[in-house]
């Protein structure tokens, strides 16, 4: 064998070398990112999760409006990345407690019956003013002293939570996706999807609410989404009765 043809052997080999380790590096990188992904989402693989969603008003079957079919989509992509499967249920088809499976829960507490037991018991500082005439505080947000009303189309608002109801660390956790409408809740699941890793980083896999505003849905759907605030102490700790309200803010 030649000096040359030495040479060209040796670097055949180093590059063969330097691509078999960067693609083993590669691997333990995505492996380790989806690990961090499922312990977020409590989606370890082939998993189980409920996807909760409110049972549209046209007849016995499972129908859903069109931003919560949308929602529901964004959350199979993430359910999917994890390897974990998911089964869809209508609020009121669904009687079991929580903390065995994952759940996403979609929806108004108005029209969401497992929306609103979940607030009850998991957010007791947050209210949702379910007033039917159209008064100005129709559908707004109440968290601890503050109160965010809903201008619809211009400048609504969502809670994104993720919560495991303090039942210890193999809990999987209920995210909520509580929006004055429709639109908001598919920008929380949006939000979810994109910022995940960010806020994995944050929380780790701690309980968190966060207040969401939807700008502008009327121009730009659920894709322009501003975080207004981590509420996740407010939406916690128990409103005191009306009698000992102090005056709130509206925005």
């Amino acid at each position: 064998m030649t000096e040359d043809v030495r040479t060209i052997v040796l670097g055949l080999i180093a590059v063969g070398i330097s691509a078999v380790l960067g693609w083993l590096a590669r691997s333990h990188l995505w492996k380790r990112k989806l690990r961090r992904k499922q312990a977020f989402f409590g989606l370890p693989e082939n998993s189980e999760s409920l996807l909760v969603v409110n049972r549209d008003a046209g007849g016995p079957e499972l129908t859903v409006v069109r931003h919560d079919a949308s929602a529901l989509i964004e959350l199979a992509a993430v359910i999917k990345e994890c390897g974990a499967h998911a089964q869809i249920v209508a609020h009121d088809a669904t009687q079991q407690g929580f903390g065995e499976r994952t759940e996403f829960c979609v929806g108004n507490p108005v029209a969401n019956r497992r929306m609103a037991a979940h607030m009850h018991t998991l957010l007791p500082g947050v209210r949702v003013n379910t007033e039917p005439e159209p008064i100005p505080d129709r559908g707004a947000f109440q968290i601890g002293s503050e109160r965010y009303r809903l201008e619809s189309g211009l400048s609504e608002y969502v809670i994104l939570a993720r919560l495991t109801a303090d039942q210890g660390q193999d809990a999987r956790p209920v995210f909520l996706f509580c929006g004055q409408r429709a639109v908001t809740s598919q920008a929380a699941t949006r939000y979810l999807a994109r910022h995940h890793e960010k806020l994995a980083r944050k929380h780790g896999n701690n309980p968190f609410v966060l207040l969401l505003e939807v700008v502008n849905s009327q121009a730009y759907g659920p894709d322009v989404v501003e975080l207004v605030a981590d509420v996740t102490r407010a939406a916690q700790t128990p409103l005191p009765t009306p009698s000992a309200r102090t005056s709130h803010r509206a925005k």
